[in-house]
């Protein structure tokens, strides 16, 4: 079954144009669709072109089937696919707007030892079309529209690694940015990647200015690859080469994401290792406490340590911060988000 939510609307044109319809009824249809609407509720479209539209293709391919909320207002919504499969997403409250999390695979296939996305490996990746799904349906459900969005900002750091879903990823990058849909600006969309090497250098040519958001986690290889299987397949030498690339290539500056972990990355020598491989380029260190899994038996660090960690960097030229946790206590923080198998009636 193919999804209306994959398709341009120079696409649905065609489909129209193939129903012997007027143009004018594609344009109709796809802002009933970026208003989050299912065929059935699109009121001005008429029930012929709608019955002959559900022959093939779904209008609702992704719902929201549950919400969790923390006591700060973060949200963690369990989302429903046409295939039964169950992702999920986060909706994390700032001053400056709203950011949504959002998941581009069913599993993950990366097996990072500190992330709960991969636990059961992979089942599928989703479609551009499901990855906008769970934009527009959350756009919805807080009372935005396509011109008036509700949604200020956008991370593809949910479950699953983007870049694995490389396709269908940079297909979603385009229909969300388009200015005939929900019109985001590709400056306020990051992508997060363990580090696909080949895969960064293809993103920095497409030309979107996204920020790009590295998984580095190790200031070595030897540490990496005792918590990243990737570091198997590609050094932090070629990552920081990719990396440096796209910033050439867009003029945005590298994000290089590190989960603190007890006893594994945390030590003043760490710090400097790390120092000397980030610097030279407009990079900044996102230092985030370890979110602890618990089937991955590893410990987080204490914020104090954390801080302490943050001033080495700092003190040895580099820009960093430590990230503020959210979401924790309905796993929704990072490396949190998980496929789960929700019991009969739970999501009722």
């Amino acid at each position: 079954m193919k999804i209306l939510q994959d398709l341009s609307l120079s696409q649905l044109e065609e489909v129209i144009a193939s129903l012997n319809e007027p143009k004018y009824r594609a344009k109709q249809i796809y802002e009933n669709i970026y208003l989050g609407k299912s065929l059935e509720e699109m009121t001005n479209v008429p029930k012929n072109i709608k019955e002959s539209l559900e022959k093939d293709f779904l209008s609702e391919p992704i719902k929201i089937i549950k919400t969790l909320e923390d006591e700060e207002g973060t949200k963690k919504f369990l989302y429903s696919l046409f295939d039964g499969n169950i992702i999920e997403g986060v909706l994390m409250k700032y001053k400056y707007g709203n950011t949504l999390c959002v998941s581009t695979q069913v599993g993950c296939r990366m097996g990072c030892k500190f992330c709960a996305s991969s636990l059961n490996g992979i089942v599928r990746n989703l479609s551009a079309g499901e990855i906008l799904g769970q934009v527009l349906c959350v756009n919805r459900l807080l009372g935005g529209t396509a011109k008036k969005r509700e949604i200020t900002n956008l991370v593809l750091m949910g479950s699953g690694e983007p870049l694995d879903n490389f396709h269908e990823v940079t297909k979603f990058l385009q229909l969300v940015t388009s200015k005939d849909g929900i019109n985001f600006s590709a400056r306020n969309i990051s992508l997060s990647t363990c580090g696909i090497v080949p895969n960064i250098k293809k993103l920095a040519e497409i030309g979107l200015p996204i920020i790009l958001t590295i998984s580095l986690h190790a200031p070595n290889d030897n540490i990496r690859k005792t918590i990243m299987p990737i570091a198997n397949k590609y050094s932090i030498k070629e990552i920081i080469s990719a990396s440096r690339n796209y910033f050439e290539k867009t003029g945005r500056r590298v994000i290089f994401e590190y989960a603190l972990i007890s006893g594994v990355n945390d030590s003043f020598e760490c710090a400097k290792e790390l120092a000397t491989v980030v610097k030279g380029f407009p990079t900044h260190v996102n230092l985030i406490p370890l979110n602890e899994v618990k089937e991955r038996g590893l410990k987080t660090v204490s914020r104090k340590n954390a801080e302490k960690f943050c001033e080495a960097l700092k003190n040895m030229g580099v820009s960093a911060s430590v990230r503020r946790t959210i979401g924790e206590n309905i796993e929704g923080a990072c490396g949190q988000l998980r496929n789960k198998v929700l019991k009969e009636g739970e999501a009722r």
